[in-house]
């Protein structure tokens, strides 16, 4: 952890990387422009550490382009300690202004010389598509722009000469999720956690009363938000500018709700973008829906605009990390960039942080606007990309029903049973499972209790309005254990039997992986088992080999994250003091250094790096000189399966007795609270997503050909769905052996390995950092056949 670094870098020492990227000489200026996003202080501290990590000089430009034009007080040096404590604060710190003087090449000119007297010549630009064009307009126009003041005699013919080009590296900050070629913006995730705290407040309210509430959010032009909180919270209808409901939507809608009304379920919610349209591109209001409710169906409705409390708030866990690793990657970026080297912008593309050409980007962006303004609407949610399309199909698919007699019946039936610890978003995956299940003709049936409720005939079929309601709960409402099913395999063969059960749905963590191992090592002696069997990943410790993430690792990353924010504040008041926190996760350090990621910690303690007693001793003594800073508090997580021997109470009695005078110590075991709660977003849409993909894997099975009545023995008909990379990827649980750590219960590589120096450069330490591969450009193209790992 400390001087003696072992983080696992086969491409070279950390003295290689920084001969490679030396920022000595530079100077970077970091700005924040148009609407203001929750995650954006993570990306303007990741810029500001990293830029001077690499010995480059990084400056503030306050107001956006409006500071730059300006200068003067705008223009400030930053230093290691003015991004202190900003990581948790919403909005941006350095402030964000529209500028209509940066428009003017006149403005721009001066914009230039701000910039030359400070020597600064490579631009980090968080905004939307607007912020991020301007910048590639500025940096076209500058060698003609320092011409210009050369003759004015402004500058000398020497600085001309040495400033002679401006390197941009953008960012998107939006949280509309608007900006075509990444699959997630910065904001987006947190505006999507005020949005669901709205709707489950409202939820419980209006189950009260029996009312329908209409809900409008952000979205001028863009109907991510409201889509993605549709799926999240099973809303009954959904208006988006991109696809307009048919012609004659007003009676579909208003039988669609009383149908719902008829299943017993005592409330509506109808999700409206506040730029939504019908096929005429004219606007449908939230009052007009309100209006049409109340005089169609006489029902008691109310409507609530979320507005700017959508931006407001504290960023979640997961922009805080993509915030971290994209300010990270655009230094990299611009230290890495020539003269020839276009804008680039820094996305995220499944789980990876790749470069994508600047203006491709802004291009394809306004072709979507296009496409809608020429009533082009399938064209719109094409080019929003793989993952919008995804979203809209599956939500189509999971709110409306139709008619038995319309379902061509499998004759299948499908079981789905949750096994191990619980953890929030099973509930989304059972639903997702159960609707996608019925709409593909099977019979489905809920196991109760596991594997062992599974051996007591805990089964019984499950219909479509039995789920309504479920993706806003935590834990499992079927019930869960760990057992296996090793010693009841009879018995599960039994009921297996019984119950004509065709194939199997698994939801859980490590012990549904090792239950699908004994089941699938059982087809031998019971032909009940020689079904197709998939599992889908669900544990707060993200341990399941196979897939980069599971369901329930972001609920629980999100409750570390606001409980270290707590804690932290709780500091303040209190001069130097150190925390040691200690997180769930067995022998799997995600959470542990994920958290410390998100949270802005000083050090990580986890099973997958071995430390010892010297690397203790420098977290101390790394400790002791911050204490002499203004930032007089520290925070260390520790993974409860790190060291068997350097146990939480071990560290905190050492850090005490070595900080003896310096600083005071406490900790804090987190325990079973990292387990419980609601699911954030993304884990119901994660869970809602994966088990419908899954289902729809169990229905191409069973429609093989030799599908009806024969026995699936191959491997690939017993598989783990999991994220790996940027693809969905359905593998079989006999591959997924070799990649596995039975002792210690987690894969052998786990991808998140290598933002483990991103950690520690972010709370100065030395750290090696591979460069992202080769830091090449990629093309803009459209995804292969391939599935996007999109969330």
């Amino acid at each position: 952890m400390g001087d003696h670094d072992v983080s696992p870098n086969p491409k070279g020492s950390f003295r290689k990387f920084l001969e490679q990227l030396s920022g000595a000489g530079k100077a970077i200026g970091v700005l924040t422009s148009g609407g203001d996003a929750q995650g954006m202080n993570a990306a303007v501290r990741a810029v500001v550490r990293m830029g001077i990590y690499v010995g480059a000089k990084v400056y503030f430009i306050y107001e956006g382009y409006q500071g730059m034009v300006d200068g003067g007080s705008n223009i400030v040096e930053a230093d290691w300690e003015s991004v202190s404590s900003i990581l948790q604060v919403g909005g941006t710190i350095i402030g964000s202004a529209r500028c209509k003087d940066f428009r003017s090449r006149e403005g721009r000119l001066k914009a230039a010389h701000n910039l030359l007297q400070l020597g600064i010549t490579n631009l980090c630009v968080i905004g939307g598509d607007g912020s991020l064009t301007g910048a590639n307009i500025f940096r076209k126009e500058w060698s003609g722009l320092l011409e210009e003041l050369a003759r004015e005699g402004k500058i000398n013919t020497e600085e001309v000469q040495k400033h002679g080009y401006l390197n941009v590296v953008g960012m998107v900050g939006s949280i509309d999720n608007d900006f075509c070629g990444t699959d997630m913006t910065i904001g987006t995730d947190s505006a999507l956690h005020r949005i669901i705290e709205v709707v489950d407040a409202i939820m419980t309210t209006a189950q009260s009363h029996q009312r329908t509430f209409v809900l409008e959010v952000m979205g001028r032009h863009c109907g991510y938000l409201a889509l993605v909180s549709a799926l999240a919270c099973g809303a009954d209808w959904v208006f988006l500018p991109e696809s307009p409901p048919e012609e004659g939507w007003q009676e579909n809608m208003c039988i669609k709700l009383s149908e719902n009304r008829a299943r017993k379920k005592r409330l509506n919610i109808i999700i409206v973008a506040e730029g939504a349209i019908d096929t005429q591109n004219k606007a449908i209001t939230s009052e007009q829906i309100k209006e049409l409710v109340v005089t169609q169906l006489g029902y008691d409705t109310r409507v609530t605009i979320l507005g700017h409390v959508q931006r407001g708030g504290t960023p979640s866990a997961f922009d805080r990390i993509l915030a971290s690793r994209m300010g990270v990657e655009a230094v990299v970026a611009l230290l890495q960039a020539t003269p020839e080297t276009p804008a680039c912008v820094v996305s995220l593309s499944g789980n990876q942080a790749v470069r994508l050409p600047l203006m491709e980007c802004v291009q394809m962006t306004q072709e979507v606007q296009k496409a809608m303004d020429e009533r082009r609407f399938k064209d719109a949610v094409q080019l929003r990309g793989r993952s919008f399309e995804n979203n809209l199909n599956t939500y189509k698919r999971l709110a409306i029903k139709l008619p038995d007699s319309q379902i061509r019946k499998s004759n299948c039936n499908v079981g789905i049973v949750n096994v191990g610890a619980p953890a929030a978003g099973m509930n989304a995956a059972v639903r997702a499972a159960v609707r996608v299940g019925i709409a593909d003709g099977h019979k489905v049936f809920a196991v109760y209790d596991g594997f062992e409720g599974f051996a007591k005939g805990q089964v019984k079929e499950i219909g479509w309005a039995d789920v309504g309601g479920w993706t806003g709960q935590g834990g499992s409402i079927l019930g869960t254990k760990r057992t296996l099913p090793g010693k009841y395999l009879e018995d599960i063969a039994a009921q297996m039997h019984t119950h004509g059960i065709n194939a199997l749905l698994i939801i859980g963590g490590f012990e549904a992986y090792l239950g699908l191992l004994e089941l699938s090592a059982a087809r031998e002696k019971h032909k009940e088992f020689c079904v197709p069997m998939v599992m889908v990943p669900a544990t707060v410790s993200n341990n399941v080999p196979g897939s980069d993430f599971s369901i329930g690792a972001d609920t629980a990353l999100n409750t570390i994250t606001d409980t270290c924010d707590r804690i932290k504040q709780s500091a303040s008041g209190t001069k130097r003091r150190v925390f040691i926190i200690e997180t769930m996760g067995g022998y799997c350090g995600y959470l542990a250094n994920m958290g410390a990621l998100a949270a802005g910690a000083d050090a990580a303690y986890i099973f997958e790096e071995p430390f010892d007693i010297r690397d203790l001793q420098s977290n101390v003594e790394h400790l002791t000189e911050k204490m002499k800073t203004t930032i007089q508090r520290g925070l260390v997580l520790r993974n409860e399966s790190c060291s068997e021997n350097y146990t939480t109470d071990f560290i905190y009695q050492l850090y005490s007795e070595e900080g003896k005078g310096v600083f005071d110590c406490r900790k804090n075991v987190l325990g079973h609270m990292q387990q419980g709660g609601a699911p954030s977003p993304f884990d119901r849409n994660f869970g809602t997503k994966i088990s419908a993909r899954a289902m729809q894997w169990i229905s191409t099975k069973l429609k093989e050909p030799a599908g009806r009545g024969k026995r699936f023995v191959s491997d690939d008909s017993v598989c783990v769905l999991g994220i790996s990379k940027r693809n969905l990827l359905f593998q079989p649980v006999a591959e997924l052996k070799e990649e596995t750590d039975f002792v210690h219960r987690i894969p052998k590589e786990q991808w998140w390995l290598k933002l483990r120096p991103l950690m520690k450069i972010l709370a100065k330490y030395k750290a090696s950092f591979e460069v992202s591969d080769a830091g090449q450009l990629e093309p803009m193209q459209p995804r292969g056949p391939e599935e996007p790992a999109t969330i």
